[in-house]
């Protein structure tokens, strides 16, 4: 049997750009309003989606940066859901046009975003964006209205933070809220080298990620890790690769307690992983009510952990 066969894809993150009109001071992509869009074109972006509905994947999120200063998403959006991919876009939701939310609808598209207090100030502290907070919420609210799917992710960054409020005010809001801890990625490492113990071990099992110059990862956090690059091979030839099983499994061996279907507790902005709520509908090897919880989640209701 294969190795694509025992671990099939499922699920794939596609990070259109690393330009972002935020600056938040964690962000495990080192996204910024320097970034750029990276070499892979709208045709390699395209390719790629059409081998990830031969490959029987269910679902992608387009992720950034900040994937609505992409100026080709429309495209990649209609042409994912004319190939039966259930699309997630995960925003700062501060950067929508009118016509981006007619292509949402259109695509029965599911919104994700990250919250980090009910209070302006503390959330525009975070994202290093004065008004972010006034637009991002607006925008949750122009979502439900619209009657699309939404979750909120509210990353803990501190213990002084409002973090259950920011719960609270998602909820309220009509989003699905969930919380997470600040991960040592990226910016948030502050110059350290990143750790497979500090990713949630379900890497490259049924998930992959890829990155604006059409670098394959296992997972978005997981980006110290090379599994290829679709710009020169196609993604079926990279999951079933040597490689890539080589990294599954010095990343199954560092997290040995970690297996599909037991506790599993991932960080909130990946909605394939699970247990979370709501999932994307490729998850299906995930019991919730099987799941401990994580000490180092904060505020995340014991049903389902996030």
């Amino acid at each position: 049997m294969t190795a694509a066969a025992v671990n099939p894809l499922r699920f794939a993150w596609l990070e259109v750009t690393g330009l972002c009109n935020e600056h938040c001071d964690h962000c495990y992509a080192d996204s910024s309003p320097q970034g750029t869009h990276g070499t892979m074109a709208v045709a390699d972006w395209a390719r790629v989606i059409d081998q990830l509905a031969e490959m029987g994947v269910a679902d992608v999120q387009f992720i950034g940066g900040e994937p609505t200063l992409y100026p080709q998403l429309p495209e990649l959006i209609n042409h994912a859901h004319g190939a039966g991919l259930g699309i997630e876009v995960f925003s700062n939701l501060t950067y929508i046009r009118e016509p981006l939310w007619k292509t949402f609808v259109d695509c029965r598209v599911k919104l994700a975003t990250s919250y980090y207090s009910d209070v302006a100030s503390e959330h525009d502290a975070v994202t290093n964006l004065r008004g972010s907070h006034k637009k991002t919420r607006e925008n949750i609210e122009k979502a439900r209205s619209l009657g699309l799917a939404i979750r909120g992710g509210v990353v803990a960054m501190s213990a002084q933070q409002r973090v259950q409020q920011a719960v609270e005010d998602l909820t309220a809001l009509g989003a699905t809220a969930g919380t997470d801890r600040n991960r040592a990625f990226g910016r948030a490492s502050h110059g350290a080298r990143p750790a497979i113990e500090d990713l949630c071990g379900h890497c490259a099992l049924g998930q992959v990620a890829i990155g604006p110059d059409g670098v394959v990862w296992p997972c978005v956090l997981g980006r110290f890790i090379t599994l290829g690059n679709v710009r020169e091979t196609p993604l079926a030839e990279i999951w079933s690769s040597a490689g890539t099983s080589e990294a599954r499994a010095e990343i199954a061996k560092t997290h040995e307690r970690v297996a599909l279907g037991e506790a599993c507790t991932p960080p909130q902005f990946l909605p394939s992983c699970g247990p979370c709520g709501p999932c994307v509908p490729s998850v299906g090897h995930c019991d919730p009510k099987e799941a401990a919880p994580n000490p180092a989640t904060i505020g995340a209701p014991a049903s389902r952990v996030v």
